[in-house]
């Protein structure tokens, strides 16, 4: 039996954090029966980080580990037929995509003007996290963003930072619909993660602004949350 643990939902997308719906997006694509719990608590999670999943008797964290192990275990065949470049192109957009992640993150729990509708959101639709507690993990955040360096920018040199990266994918992208042509792979998974994640949120960013302009990227979303079997939109 799989177990995916995760962020709660917003917005209508399964988890607010775009890893953890990057393994929710995976699994769906696979085909693989699986539980989806939502949780905070991250004290049973690998390395102390969510997403992580329960496999029978194994615990795995970290999305890339994630979706490695069921490809391993379940044969999976989704990424067969790429080439070796196309392998190569498939790890510099997750590692730009690990980038992209502190200029989301940035965009909800750092910057004042999207900070409160980020934490009313959360409160709204999950009111038992308490304000006390989003307050705390804000102050937190603020401590991450300052080692890992986001944290240092203005905001406007921040968002050119994802704008960047966001536009290089959609130049990969091209007319898709994915990433490697008609049939989805892993890449895609996780580019629907990031993506979803800042178009389907009503919090109007410089980021989610810039993907408005790219209807590549936005008919990426539509056509996995097609063969995820959702609707063209939350």
């Amino acid at each position: 039996m799989i177990t995916l643990y995760s962020y709660p939902q917003l917005f209508g997308l399964e988890d607010n954090n775009p890893f953890g719906l990057k393994v929710f997006a995976f699994l769906k694509l696979a085909g693989l029966p699986f539980e989806h719990r939502h949780v905070l608590d991250t004290s049973a999670a690998p390395r102390g980080q969510l997403p992580y999943l329960v496999d029978d008797d194994e615990t795995i964290g970290d999305s890339d580990a994630i979706i490695a192990h069921l490809k391993r275990k379940y044969t999976l065949t989704l990424d067969d037929a790429l080439s070796a470049p196309q392998r190569d192109l498939d790890l510099l957009i997750r590692r730009t995509l690990d980038d992209l992640y502190w200029v989301m993150s940035y965009s909800r729990w750092r910057d004042d003007r999207y900070w409160p509708q980020f934490r009313d959101a959360l409160l709204h639709q999950h009111p038992d996290i308490g304000a006390q507690a989003l307050e705390g993990a804000r102050k937190y955040n603020f401590e991450r963003y300052r080692y890992q360096g986001i944290g240092r920018y203005e905001p406007d040199a921040a968002y050119a930072r994802g704008i960047a990266s966001l536009k290089a994918i959609a130049n990969l992208l091209g007319d898709g619909p994915f990433m490697f042509g008609d049939a989805p792979a892993s890449i895609d998974a996780a580019l629907y993660g990031f993506v979803a994640s800042i178009w389907f949120y009503d919090i109007d960013t410089p980021l989610k602004g810039f993907v408005a302009t790219q209807g590549n990227l936005v008919k990426h979303c539509a056509a996995m949350r097609e063969r995820m079997g959702q609707s063209a939109a939350p």
